[in-house]
């Protein structure tokens, strides 16, 4: 199977079922913006080295298994109206993201400032990652009839990422940047 069609060089592409659109279309907006984020958080586990991995073992068998939801959360941004694919997100998909985020969450210093992304290579690519996955997010909502499973997913993981940037970084002994205490830019 040759990788190039040359099908889409008119600006047109195929979403699954073979329903024709235009390549700006909000669908392949949507699932684009999930593919590099996918992408990204490859790019952000490669930022580890083999010793650092020890010590995330966990973090890289989560992202395995949500690098892997994310190729199904596109296929269902790529069904037209009206059809459907095997796979859909589900209410416990989201619970995994959720007792993640808890688990990480209880090891990492309670968050006092806002922070800017950055420290450990890692760390910085899976903040990216997270940006990423809010502009997904911010597409899928405006597919009419989206699986509101889709958007609550993309939600969460944008959260699981923040975490796991921050639990990379406390892990690896990178300092995160403070911006401002949270108290003086909330309270009058």
């Amino acid at each position: 199977m040759k990788i190039y069609t040359k099908t889409g060089d008119k600006g047109m592409t195929s979403l699954i079922y073979g329903t024709r659109i235009a390549k700006n279309d909000i669908h392949v907006e949507a699932y684009g913006t999930c593919d590099e984020a996918n992408s990204m958080i490859g790019l952000a586990l490669s930022y580890i080295n083999e010793k650092e991995a020890m010590e995330l073992l966990d973090v890289f068998q989560v992202l395995h298994e949500i690098q892997t939801a994310l190729f199904h959360v596109g296929s269902e941004l790529a069904t037209p109206r009206g059809k459907e694919v095997k796979w859909k997100v589900k209410e416990e998909d989201i619970t995994k993201l959720e007792n993640a985020i808890d688990k990480w969450d209880a090891e990492l210093p309670i968050l006092k400032n806002f922070i800017l992304p950055g420290g450990h290579p890692s760390g910085a690519a899976f903040h990216t990652a997270r940006t990423v996955v809010r502009r997904a997010e911010r597409c899928a909502v405006g597919i009419d009839n989206v699986n509101p499973m889709v958007i609550s997913y993309l939600n969460r993981l944008s959260d699981l990422l923040f975490v796991v940037a921050r639990f990379v970084n406390v892990k690896l002994g990178a300092k995160e940047s403070i911006l401002h205490n949270i108290e003086e830019i909330c309270n009058d």
